[in-house]
């Protein structure tokens, strides 16, 4: 641990969490964003299948795309992991993934990897508004998320704009209607809504009914409903639908490093994690969120991946950078 310490120092919000590999066998370094439970389980399971231990960093989308550009060639990453695709976009754009052979992504859909091949998704989440039953009929919902930058909405809105999650729901929005209509549409959720830290918060806040409606990826809510629904009870989801940019599928990533001096385990642990088995394990999981290997499915109640109506955006084609001029423009950063 003594020699790992000054490497784990560099990485922001860096946590390890699985074994390490030491010299006892081949092992892989795992930049991961993604939710770090999920992650620990999954790496245990490939670990046991394929006896390549794996050392987690863990922090959060943008700042470790931000620390592997910095890092460059010099990185220890062997593979990076995403909670949503434009971190992975902006390691693209740096040139620092090293291309995926088909035979390793050929399970997940073409819509969900690049054009480049340089990465792959792997499970994704839905956008959805969460409502409280109490306050408002599904009736009453607007058509489309733009419709909640419209004043009748004022003072019924919630959402956590600081987090990855809600930038990247803002970088389809930006693809789909342009940065004119985009900053329009963040100035008027601004006027009109309330502000939270986080997902779940969002999800409590509607729930209470100190907000009518809330901004949220799918997964929270049905977390709250199998776990207790003790923040969900008085609470229903209503998924967009048409391509709306509020039915967007935002994907999770995973890219091995050009870097990497573990190229070959690192190409093992892609494989496991797009192939059935290892997207059985995510479909287990406590997660919720999509696999997006179509042989595997979530189990009900959650919506079948097949019925949602997402817009079409190209998984490297959400900008990041953009995204938090305009945020940070309107004074949400």
């Amino acid at each position: 641990m003594k020699r790992l310490a000054p490497l784990i120092a560099t990485v922001l919000v860096a946590s390890l969490t699985s074994a390490c590999g030491g010299d006892d066998g081949p092992s892989i370094v795992v930049y991961n964003a993604q939710h770090e439970e999920l992650i620990v389980d999954l790496a245990k399971d490939f670990t046991k299948e394929t006896g390549i231990k794996v050392e987690l960093r863990n922090g959060k989308d943008l700042e470790m795309s931000a620390q592997l550009v910095a890092e460059g060639d010099a990185s220890p990453a062997d593979v990076f992991l995403t909670e949503n695709s434009p971190a992975m976009a902006q390691v693209e754009a740096a040139g620092l993934f090293e291309p995926l052979s088909e035979d390793l992504v050929a399970p997940i859909p073409t819509q969900f990897r690049p054009d480049s091949g340089a990465w792959t998704g792997f499970v994704a989440r839905s956008t959805v508004l969460v409502y409280n039953t109490d306050l408002i009929e599904e009736s009453e919902l607007p058509d489309s998320l733009l419709d909640l930058a419209d004043p009748e909405w004022a003072g019924r809105i919630s959402f956590s704009p600081t987090g990855a999650d809600f930038q990247a729901i803002v970088a389809a929005v930006l693809h789909l209607e342009g940065e004119e209509a985009t900053t329009k549409w963040l100035e008027g959720i601004k006027s009109n809504g309330t502000v939270y830290d986080g997902n779940n918060v969002v999800l409590e806040a509607v729930n209470s009914g100190q907000s009518e409606v809330g901004i949220i990826y799918h997964y929270y809510w049905y977390r709250d409903q199998k776990e207790a629904g003790e923040v969900s009870d008085n609470s229903k989801l209503h998924f967009f639908g048409n391509q709306d940019p509020g039915a967007f599928v935002s994907v999770s990533g995973a890219g091995i490093l050009a870097s990497s001096d573990h190229k070959e385990d690192a190409e093992k642990f892609i494989e496991f994690l797009t192939h059935e088995k290892g997207q059985q394990g995510l479909a287990d999981s406590y997660a919720l969120e999509y696999p997006l290997n179509p042989a595997v499915e979530l189990a009900p109640p959650v919506k079948p991946f097949s019925e949602l109506e997402p817009p079409q955006v190209g998984v490297s084609d959400l900008d990041s950078a953009t995204v938090i001029e305009l945020m940070t423009k309107v004074g949400f950063l």
